[in-house]
């Protein structure tokens, strides 16, 4: 399962640094307002249609506030909502639900935002067999979050880091034939110093690099800002021999007909770097309020 990405220890990490940019100072208005023995309850709802994610990392945040708190999820992280769904309900000490309001909600709201504006894309395609996948265009020091979210959206998660896989970009062959070397060369070289059981992919922007890289020893093809024709027929002829990925800024109404080229599979940076945040709120139910 997608949880499988998240490990507890990172978690934990960004969590924390939330915290502390939220309440590092102490939350004044509630200390000053609310009594310290006021108990009651809470739950958190969605306001809108679409797919849940970010409810282990909220658990994590009203845990770290308060260790007495008890808190209930309704719903894993994945499943599909509709408006007036609760999907949490959390009981205890009043100022500790205020004081971990906002950071749990500014996670589950862009989480959440990620994985339902991915299922769109998925949807758009989801009858050619063609993956839609992110890329590293993602919140600094957030991509492990935003990329478990594209997952529970049904994409595929590109490269995590600069360790994982060989990207030949433009500015890599740039840089390179500066120096006098050929655009096959260059990826024949990838190739011959990659681990042997790491991936080697290279940009084309042409049907001629496109196979120039395939005969090199790319395993991965990315066609990049290529026009739909020049896709079409840089698949045809490149016939099944390795993976191919389309690039080149991509929206929600051009998706199909990358897709309809026959690439195996299309990146999409406006997965996590364009979507729109999922309204989800908090409410306190104020008939559960009881001094402790």
């Amino acid at each position: 399962m997608a949880k499988k990405l998240l490990p507890v220890e990172i978690v934990d990490r960004i969590v924390e640094k939330a915290l502390e940019e939220d309440t590092g100072r102490g939350d004044i208005t509630s200390e000053i307002l609310i009594p310290c023995n006021l108990e009651g309850s809470a739950y958190i709802m969605v306001k809108e249609d679409g797919v849940i994610a970010g409810i282990e990392v909220a658990v994590r945040v009203f845990q770290k506030i308060d260790p007495g708190l008890q808190i209930e999820p309704i719903c894993e992280d994945g499943v599909r909502v509709k408006a007036g769904d609760i999907v949490m309900r959390i009981a205890g000490s009043i100022r500790s639900l205020l004081k971990a309001e906002r950071v749990a909600l500014n996670f589950l709201q862009r989480l959440s935002g990620i994985a339902t504006t991915t299922a769109r894309y998925v949807e758009k395609v989801s009858d050619l067999g063609v993956e839609i996948a992110d890329t590293r265009k993602t919140t600094p020091g957030l991509r492990i979050l935003e990329k478990y979210a594209v997952k529970l959206g049904g994409g595929r998660n590109h490269r995590m880091d600069l360790g994982d896989g060989v990207l030949i970009k433009d500015n890599h062959f740039a840089a390179l034939r500066s120096l006098g070397m050929s655009y096959r060369e260059i990826v024949a070289k990838a190739r011959e110093s990659a681990p042997p059981e790491m991936k080697v992919e290279a940009e084309a922007t042409n049907i001629e690099e496109a196979l120039a890289a395939v005969e090199a020893g790319a395993d991965i093809v990315m066609l990049d800002n290529m026009d739909i024709e020049e896709m079409k027929e840089s698949v045809r002829q490149i016939g099944g021999r390795v993976e191919i990925e389309a690039s080149g800024n991509f929206r929600l109404e051009s998706i199909r007909a990358a897709a309809e080229t026959g690439v195996d599979f299309i990146s999409v940076g406006a997965l996590t770097h364009s979507y729109k945040s999922m309204d989800i709120s908090m409410e306190i139910d104020t008939q559960s309020f009881r001094s402790v």
